[in-house]
């Protein structure tokens, strides 16, 4: 098990953003796992969640769970249990 250590980090925005914090935290979270800079593991610790409700905050905003590679076994997947 991996222990990742969390830092504060302040940033302005507008008041509108403030009062949707948590949903603002969240698209910050997925965008930055999208980009690769967090794990799901960090994505979802970032947000106080477990990682697999997580990944459902990511088909909220678009962001693909499956990266390249894994995408690619399952297609390899899909055509040697079709054809």
């Amino acid at each position: 098990m991996y222990l990742y250590i969390m830092t504060t980090m302040t940033i302005q925005v507008p008041d509108a953003l403030e009062r949707e914090h948590d949903e603002t935290t969240r698209l910050i979270a997925a965008k930055l796992y999208e980009a690769g800079k967090l794990t799901l593991r960090q994505a979802a610790e970032m947000c106080q969640m477990k990682k697999w409700d997580f990944a459902e905050i990511l088909i909220k905003y678009d962001v693909h769970y499956l990266d390249e590679s894994a995408a690619e076994d399952l297609e390899t997947f899909r055509h040697a249990h079709t054809g």
